[in-house]
């Protein structure tokens, strides 16, 4: 288990699987300073080494939000030499999220807006609570997206739907997300970790080798042409054939049982 964080709260469940919480429902888990400090320490760490751990689900505390976004109340008076100073820390703790290899599924269990949204944005799928609302509002700020919003956005639900709901900043329901393409899964409220932890498991059960190498070969193929995505497949495939779970998993293929997988 990582070390603990004053920000959030981690909970293992089972050998391969990580719960993150924003844990500061008092302000419906607003990013303050000393959350991105604990959110880049942690992902950085998990990057370097994730050990056992083969699938991470990221939620906040409570259920009324998952992230209301930075915490304005701590930004109310701050200079614009630490406003600067604070993001740069955000930039790299969003770019963490986004180059952990461990997969990563955003349970928004209540509202997510602007940086509460784009964080959720940078896991690799999500399941939301009925009735969440989602939006990236900061253009009602005098701001805009700043946590990799609007580039995740059109990624996720294409250019037009994306310049619209940035440029209102209106909020939208998870049900629209999911009719997108933004939204994996609509939950029962109170059901989004529930949900989101079962399909954690059955990630967890495969081979954590090829689900870290297909997550990375789907990320970076599509910032690419066809062919040289392709080409980058078959580098990331190529990595896996030498190892002792690909032998393993022909082994219990073959032997008609569950497959054992190390993780070498």
């Amino acid at each position: 288990m990582p070390k603990s964080y004053s920000t959030l709260a981690l909970t293992r469940e089972g050998e391969h699987v990580l719960v993150v919480t924003l844990n500061r429902p008092e302000v419906l888990n607003a990013i303050s300073t000393q959350m991105g400090r604990d959110w880049l320490d942690l992902f950085n760490g998990l990057a370097a080494d994730p050990g056992e751990l083969r699938c991470i689900v990221l939620t906040g505390a409570g259920e009324r939000a998952f992230c209301a976004g930075a915490d304005l109340k701590e930004r109310d008076g701050m200079s614009v030499e630490t406003w600067r100073t604070q993001h740069a820390q955000f930039e790299q703790a969003f770019v963490a999220l986004m180059e952990c290899p461990v997969p990563m599924i955003a349970a928004v269990n209540g509202h997510a807006y602007g940086g509460g949204l784009e964080t959720a944005l940078c896991c690799d799928f999500i399941y939301a609570a009925k009735g969440a609302k989602l939006a990236l509002s900061e253009l009602r700020l005098g701001i805009m997206p700043g946590g990799c919003g609007t580039q995740n956005l059109p990624r996720a639900v294409g250019e037009r739907r994306a310049k619209e709901l940035i440029l209102t900043a209106r909020a939208f329901s998870a049900e629209e997300g999911a009719s997108w393409g933004l939204v994996n899964k609509v939950c029962e409220p109170g059901k989004a970790l529930v949900d989101a932890l079962e399909t954690a498991r059955l990630i967890a059960e495969n081979a954590p080798l090829a689900v870290r190498q297909a997550k990375k070969s789907v990320h970076y193929g599509l910032q690419m042409d066809l062919l040289t995505g392709y080409r980058f497949e078959i580098e990331a495939y190529n990595r896996l054939v030498d190892t002792e779970d690909r032998r393993e998993g022909v082994r219990a293929f073959n032997e008609k049982r569950k497959p054992s997988f190390k993780g070498r």
